[in-house]
């Protein structure tokens, strides 16, 4: 079967338009029952320079629990590797720690609390030392002295830490360990269509019942224009950016050089005039110990006295 490929921004967001899909995902990635969601993926655009656009999608959801709390919930997909990817994704958590939207009320109405956030991130390259397709980096609030867990969950501590999820993209292939890695291999890019990196081969049967809702989906996907037309935009975008970073690297090692040969010669500068300075001093010290004053050598020298 032949279906869109969810690595695409506008294809996630295609994806997880249909809420049932959206609950269902996010539950089997953050092992737990999601009562309500309210999901809302943001569209921007972005003229960066003459010729190129910046064009991307956040993906944020705020979701209640079982015991009544709220959490909101980041997505990032990043589907390349590049020296940005770090500080773009602090500069994006970083704002959505500080928007003022971001709040729930609390029990009594009278106010509001911060919303507690977890991060997911889709990842198209591995990570350098592990090979696990999904890391669950989870927080633990520990008595420092005996090391024993906190009995209860502290506001303060829930509103400034988060805890995280990657998967990694390239080392879904071939794991299907879980449900959650049954579900996640829609994104096994080892099944790409031989004809475009936009389409992917995926074959219902392998999926259990619950989850052919997203082949489904992302069967409908393959066919819609305005899909299709927005994944060109995607690669050219991201060719550009590629090609924009190649560019950078090649102008900063360029003047790491220049900078370099020039520390180089100031050295080299450096330790001629240390050896000049020490040829006079002894210059000097050979005249004074012929009879001359310093003021008469450093004069037959021509150095001011």
């Amino acid at each position: 079967m032949r279906v869109a490929n969810p690595i695409y921004d506008v294809v996630f967001k295609f994806l997880l338009g249909d809420m049932r899909i959206a609950r269902l995902i996010l539950s089997k990635i953050l092992d737990q029952e999601i009562e309500t969601l309210e999901f809302k993926p943001t569209e921007f655009r972005k003229k960066i320079g003459l010729n190129l656009t910046v064009f991307r999608i956040d993906f944020s959801a705020v979701i209640l629990q079982e015991d009544g709390s709220r959490k909101l919930v980041l997505i990032e997909i990043q589907k390349a590797k590049l020296p940005t990817d770090i500080m773009r994704f602090r500069k994006y958590l970083g704002g959505q720690y500080q928007d003022p939207n971001n709040v729930y009320p609390t029990d009594d109405g009278a106010g509001e609390n911060a919303l507690p956030i977890i991060c997911i991130y889709f990842l198209g390259h591995p990570l350098e030392h592990t090979e696990s397709p999904v890391v669950k980096v989870q927080r633990s609030s520990v008595d420092a002295a005996t090391q024993e867990e906190l009995a209860h969950k502290e506001e303060f501590i829930e509103s400034l830490t988060h805890d995280s999820y990657i998967i990694q993209i390239p080392l879904l292939r071939e794991k299907r360990r879980n449900n959650l890695e049954i579900l996640l291999s829609i994104f096994d890019q080892s099944r790409q269509a031989s004809d475009s990196r936009h389409f992917l081969n995926l074959n219902e049967e392998d999926y259990p019942e619950e989850f052919r809702i997203v082949i489904r989906r992302l069967l409908k996907a393959a066919v819609e224009e305005d899909v299709c037309d927005t994944m060109d935009l995607e690669d050219d975008i991201l060719d550009e950016l590629e090609s924009l970073e190649r560019t950078i690297i090649k102008k900063d090692q360029v003047i790491k050089e220049i900078l370099a040969e020039k520390d180089e010669a100031l050295e080299e500068n450096a330790k001629a005039l240390a050896k000049k300075d020490e040829a006079l001093a002894r210059a000097i010290q050979a005249l004074i110990d012929s009879g001359m004053t310093e003021a008469e050598a450093k004069s037959r020298l021509g150095l001011p006295s």
